[in-house]
């Protein structure tokens, strides 16, 4: 009988981990330089009341087009890095689907353009809100149970408790986005950013903690060499 003596995957994590957590962190950069670069471009949009995905429509609407697909690269990057090296308990699972869903709805957000506040809503622009909610719903609650699982894993600390603030801070400013789009002047563009930036945030954290992470330690070979 043959015995499997290859090293569980636990243990090579971390060093095919840090390549994708590089390309996150690379993405959160160039995906934020965008988003400024939008804003100079289309100073007739205003911070606080105009969703970023506006941008998506007129001038220009092909650059947030690239930044909805870099957002679901670099989210599927971060996902794909977590899954490598997270302790993998239903909570991990659960906050992983919930991430991926996140970014492929993103990624979909390229191809169906919104309606700009205060216009008629078209086929496009409902199938974009509603692949916009699935996406921030999804990703509000995935990275709460990422962070909830790796609060009992000793080798993300201090990173978790961070992680976890930032989620539950994602998840208040979730709730002010939500209650913006019942009253027609709150300043929806606002929270909608500061939602993203939350969630930039939690993702690039993630990124560097993986990045910094101490190499794996190959388990031992046969009599303890």
């Amino acid at each position: 009988m043959t015995t499997d003596v290859s090293p569980p995957r636990q243990r090579l994590a971390p060093s095919h981990a840090k390549p994708l957590a590089r390309l996150t962190l690379a993405g959160v950069v160039v995906y934020v330089a965008i988003d400024v670069l939008l804003a100079f471009l289309r100073p007739g949009y205003s911070l606080l009341y105009n969703a970023e995905s506006d941008y998506g429509r007129g001038p220009w609407y092909w650059v947030m087009d690239i930044n909805f697909l870099l957002r679901c690269a670099l989210s599927l990057a971060i996902a794909a890095a977590l899954y490598r090296v997270a302790r993998l308990d239903g909570r991990a699972r659960a906050g992983l689907a919930l991430l991926v869903t996140w970014a492929i709805c993103s990624g979909l957000l390229a191809f169906f353009a919104d309606d700009p506040e205060g216009t008629p809503q078209h086929g496009s622009g409902v199938v974009h809100v509603i692949l916009a909610i699935i996406a921030f719903t999804c990703i509000t609650i995935g990275v709460i149970l990422i962070s909830a699982s790796l609060m009992s894993d000793p080798s993300w600390r201090p990173a978790a408790p961070v992680l976890l603030a930032i989620s539950v801070a994602s998840a208040l400013a979730y709730l002010l986005l939500g209650a913006a789009g019942k009253h027609h002047h709150a300043p929806g563009g606002l929270y909608e950013r500061i939602f993203l930036g939350l969630e930039l945030l939690w993702i690039a954290i993630a990124a560097i903690a993986l990045v910094r992470r101490a190499p794996a330690t190959p388990p031992p070979g046969p009599g303890g060499r």
